[in-house]
């Protein structure tokens, strides 16, 4: 028998222990199903959270959960692997272990995956001296020597943005020509003191499990603490794209189009987090997480109202 809750959410990490929260005090029934792949899992700490700042991750989501048990909120450690809209408007969930759950409303905060470059040993050391957000990592590696690795020419603006925290940047070009980057990319990147480095980049440099420096094919190698880098953002729409979602293509990724509650194209679905931007830090995420849960409580309640007066 399909178990059956006023709101399933996919996806307990920020944003969805955040919308939980808000359905559970509004003693709303919710189930959480979290796969367990929180997109800062590699990190140490979590930053630039009020209250919260350098709280490690794995910290962060225990609390959460502690937080949303106490509203009687359910959690599950599985996969939603599929899901459909009944002739009600309602939604239908299959889980990977084969459970099935029904759900009036849906929240949908699946986030993204990370995709690095191929460089070998660089995904080893992300989230410790291999970086893509200098305002969640910045300050703790500030004034070090960093490097950046291009991906495509919008490396130019990783670059100008990191040397607001090191004034030792190298941007490394990797794969990017060196004709692709504009006249006005090399006269900022001047003005910044960052200095420019063609030649793909073959590997890392690391001594005693610490970054040391960045070695190119042509094997001359430069020194460096800290390396930055843009992965490529793979947003987990699938759930989305099967109800027939509208998403819009970003530089960074396809994400779904939401409207400022977090509502979809599709009527009763509701998305937050990296599911709808590679920019949503974990504050902005359970913001949006916030948000959206306290519009859906409150179409619950009117359309249940509403029913209420037509009967």
């Amino acid at each position: 028998m399909t178990e059956r809750y006023e709101v399933v959410v996919v996806g307990g990490g920020a944003a969805g222990l955040s919308a939980a929260l808000v359905l559970g005090r509004a003693r709303r029934s919710v189930l959480v199903i979290d796969a367990g792949e929180p997109r800062n899992a590699p990190a140490a700490h979590l930053q630039g959270y009020l209250t919260r700042d350098g709280m490690p991750p794995a910290e962060f989501l225990a609390v959460g959960r502690e937080e949303i048990a106490r509203y009687g909120v359910e959690l599950v450690r599985d996969r939603a692997v599929d899901v459909a809209r009944d002739a009600a408007g309602e939604f239908d969930v299959t889980l990977a272990g084969g459970r099935g759950v029904h759900g009036r409303r849906l929240f949908v905060a699946t986030g993204l995956a990370d995709e690095l470059p191929k460089v070998p040993g660089l995904a080893e050391r992300f989230g410790r001296d291999v970086l893509h957000c200098p305002y969640c990592h910045g300050w703790e590696v500030r004034d070090q020597a960093f490097g950046v690795l291009a991906t495509t020419p919008m490396s130019v603006h990783q670059a100008l943005m990191v040397s607001q925290w090191s004034k030792d940047v190298t941007l490394f070009l990797h794969t990017v020509a060196e004709d692709a980057l504009t006249d006005d990319d090399l006269r900022r990147l001047a003005a910044a003191g960052v200095s420019v480095v063609p030649g793909e980049v073959a590997g890392l440099v690391v001594d005693d499990d610490r970054l040391s420096g960045v070695r190119l094919a042509d094997g001359t190698a430069h020194e460096r603490s800290v390396l930055f880098v843009a992965p490529r953002a793979v947003p987990r729409t699938g759930l989305l794209e099967r109800l027939g979602a509208e998403l819009q293509k970003t530089p960074y990724g396809t994400y779904a189009v939401v409207d400022a509650t977090g509502l979809t194209t599709v009527p009763g679905v509701w998305a937050a987090g990296n599911a709808i931007g590679f920019a949503e830090q974990v504050v902005n995420a359970a913001s949006g997480g916030y948000r959206a849960g306290a519009t859906i409580n409150g179409e619950l309640l009117f359309a249940d109202l509403d029913e209420a007066v037509r009967t």
